[in-house]
């Protein structure tokens, strides 16, 4: 059964099948909302006239809600569970995005500022809730496979949200600012009837029998036994660190192509949806090669594959560069569920608590602000050093843990 494939049952024969299909939905809502970001960048500068610098401010504004929110969204699900959570977040992510008709009529940045910081806080809720929840939904050994292929339709979502939005914005005539609320009205509408549904299903929540299970319910001791443990530690220096070079790539890629002269906005929308398409590919093809490669050599290949695709672009080579730039999207595409996976290993009732910690890390976005400085300071080239920098740490925590593995083996075998 394919269930059995992604580890869906437990050693005491619980089936996780039905919740893990249920999260696993949400997953292609946040993609969705997060990869519009990286068309409006583009469609707020072009409407506002404003800089890349200016425009930044939409992933800082978005992801600060991760940093600010991350914390007590984790004592949140500590508290009332994942299911409330979930329902939670989608109430927000709903009321963020109904805001931007308000927005709209006031034709202001600040006012599309503050309801993409709404929509931020939502979807902090709700990773913070849902990707622990996956990786607990079976067999530990499957918990990087499982998480990838949930992760996969984040991709899914980003794809779509890239060519639908992207071609609407770029394509439509008439008043930009107004148009670009419609898609948030559909989206906000189909939230909040996602998360009424959710209010009312019933998910299996997951208990741990440990030393720290009624403390991780109530208390902030969960909060400083956390650091004790060094892997979740460099897990999260990695994950902060992919999130900076994902989230400045993504949201830098419409201005770079298309300052490069290589294509115009509206074909620069529909090649950044095939970069998306690479990654869903990514994820899908990683969950399955993962059950057979452990996961963090596979988080080590991918991390060399991107350091040589950023090379590629920052030796400003034409065709070959973008080839290396769209390459560094299939090669990425396992990095977060697999980091997140590999820091949160063996932290029983801890999870939640460290997932909400994992979940700062989408404040890594607001580093795309330091690649407009850099991109309007100098040129389009330079600012990949940023990314550059992220994946070889993202490489020396693969290379860590397989490091640290092999040392285990050997001593076991002594």
């Amino acid at each position: 059964m394919e269930s059995t494939k992604n580890g869906l049952f437990r050693s005491n024969g619980t089936n996780y099948l039905v919740p893990f299909i249920l999260i696993t939905t949400l997953f292609f809502l946040w993609g969705f909302a997060r990869a519009i970001l990286d068309v409006l960048n583009k469609h707020f500068q072009n409407e506002l006239n404003i800089s890349i610098t200016q425009s930044s401010l939409i992933q800082v504004t978005t992801y600060l809600g991760y940093f600010l929110l991350a914390i007590p969204a984790g004592l949140f699900i500590n508290r009332f569970g994942y299911r409330r959570g979930v329902v939670f977040g989608l109430i927000l992510f709903g009321i963020g995005a109904l805001l931007f008709v308000p927005a709209a009529e006031a034709a202001t940045f600040y006012a599309f500022l503050f309801a993409l910081f709404i929509i931020g806080c939502g979807l902090t809720f709700l990773e913070t809730a849902a990707n622990p929840y996956v990786t607990e939904l079976g067999a530990r050994e499957m918990a990087s496979s499982r998480l990838n292929l949930s992760q996969s339709f984040n991709g899914m979502g980003g794809l779509f949200a890239t060519f639908a939005v992207g071609q609407f914005l770029f394509h439509s005539s008439g008043d930009g600012l107004g148009n670009v609320a419609l898609p948030y009205v559909i989206l906000g509408t189909v939230v909040l009837i996602i998360a009424f549904i959710f209010a009312k299903v019933r998910l299996p929540e997951i208990e741990h029998d440990d030393a720290q299970a009624a403390k991780a319910k109530y208390g902030r001791e969960p909060l400083r036994q956390v650091w004790h443990h060094k892997y979740f530690v460099y897990g999260l220096i990695a994950l902060l660190a992919y999130e900076v070079s994902e989230i400045s790539i993504n949201s830098y890629f419409i201005n770079f192509v298309t300052g490069q002269g290589w294509m115009d906005d509206r074909t620069a929308s529909m090649v950044l949806t095939a970069a998306l398409a690479f990654f869903m590919v990514g994820r899908f093809v990683g969950s399955m090669i993962m059950r057979r490669v452990p996961a963090e050599w596979m988080l080590l290949y991918c991390a060399v594959g991107t350091v040589v695709c950023t090379l590629l672009v920052l030796m400003d080579l034409g065709t070959v560069s973008l080839v290396g730039l769209l390459g560094n999207y299939l090669f990425e595409a396992i990095m977060f569920p697999t980091i997140f996976s590999l820091a949160l290993r063996d932290l029983g009732s801890l999870t939640k608590t460290a997932s909400s910690l994992l979940m700062m890390t989408p404040v890594g976005g607001c580093g795309f602000l330091l690649v407009g400085v850099i991109a309007d300071a100098t040129n389009l080239v330079i600012p990949f050093v940023i990314p550059l920098v992220g994946y070889i740490l993202v490489g020396l925590f693969g290379f860590g843990l397989v490091v640290h593995d092999r040392e285990n083996h050997s001593s076991r075998t002594a």
